[in-house]
């Protein structure tokens, strides 16, 4: 992933082992299920959806798409612009009230990283008009994960984290009515595509999860901000490497989906633009179950399922092109497209 840097003092890095958190992985089981090109679009970087009317959103190339249950992929929204070269995830709100705030999040709105000199929010309604969500405290860091809290242990706020220098994340929570609150500015080094554990998820039910592509590990950080390591991946780690896209499996699906954008030729894994695709039968032969958690690497797409019940397990499923570039979250799509 291309790191766009801001001025700025790191900070320590704060880690907790939690006693149990880490599971031990069991039989490498690697080739199980293998990713396939979907559909071709240029710099695909996220996905996010389904929306009530079955359609994926889409990040790429700096501009927003709406892949229909057909699979037909058209524009969405043409007054929303970002940089191409950036990865301004996206998240889709469900309609959730959040605990406090006197409000719920629009059903079907779209909110995307705004990673400009002045960070923060952009929301994107249904009907495609794009503004100004919130702004977030200017600290020298680079924003890098989106997700809603669907599970409610954050009150269904909307949370964000940006990491600075590489070393230190901050994560914020953001309530419907734009209040930004500060869980920790002193959480471990994690980007990517997060998401909040289901309540299944044994000790870590609740918990922000987010990955590091750097160690390899999926963290979790609980409300008050304290990060535990759930597991360590078995795939190989660093820069453009490692664990980078998280889903949740759901209990009904067609195909889980994931981007798998292009870089400079002379990278080790160039990408190749395209979504990636696998099926629910296919998931469900290696023995994937609804409320697990997929991680996806950014290299080549090798893919884990991790569990959670008395203690945590990951166990490795698969693999994408050997080429993939992947970015941003698991989806899952309804239909076959």
């Amino acid at each position: 992933m291309p790191v766009r840097r801001r001025a700025g003092l790191a900070a320590a890095l704060s880690l907790c082992l939690a006693a149990g958190g880490s599971g031990v992985a069991a039989a490498n089981q690697a080739g199980a299920v293998t990713w396939t090109g979907l559909r071709h679009l240029t710099r695909v970087i996220d996905l996010a959806g389904p929306n009530p009317q079955g359609t994926i959103l889409v990040a790429a190339n700096g501009r927003l798409d709406a892949m229909a249950s057909s699979g037909v992929i058209q524009r969405f929204a043409p007054g929303y612009s970002a940089s191409a070269g950036l990865e301004a995830y996206i998240a889709l709100s469900s309609g959730q009230h959040v605990f406090g705030a006197g409000c719920s999040w629009p059903t079907g709105d779209l909110y995307a990283l705004d990673l400009s000199s002045n960070p923060g929010v952009t929301v994107i309604t249904p009907q495609g008009r794009v503004s100004r969500f919130v702004a977030l405290p200017t600290q020298g860091g680079l924003e890098n994960g989106i997700t809603f809290d669907l599970t409610g242990r954050f009150g269904h706020r909307l949370l964000v984290t940006s990491t600075i220098s590489l070393k230190t994340t901050t994560v914020y929570a953001i309530s419907c009515n734009g209040q930004v609150q500060v869980l920790t500015r002193r959480g471990p080094r994690v980007e990517g595509g997060m998401v909040v554990a289901p309540a299944s998820f044994g000790r870590f039910a609740g918990d922000l999860l987010s990955p590091d592509e750097y160690s390899g590990r999926l963290y979790a950080f609980a409300p008050d901000g304290h990060a535990s390591v759930v597991v360590q991946t078995n795939f190989p780690v660093g820069p453009d490497t490692g664990i980078e896209s998280l889903g949740v499996v759901p209990a009904n699906y067609a195909r889980a989906l994931v981007s798998d954008r292009s870089y400079p030729p002379d990278k080790a894994h160039p990408g190749d633009n395209l979504i990636l695709s696998v099926t629910q039968a296919a998931l469900s032969a290696a023995g994937i179950r609804a409320g697990e958690v997929l991680a996806v690497t950014e290299a080549g797409a090798s893919t884990a399922v991790v569990s959670c019940a008395a203690t945590c397990q990951v166990r490795d499923i698969g693999q994408g092109p050997p080429a993939a570039h992947v970015e941003g979250h698991v989806a899952f799509s309804d239909s076959n497209l």
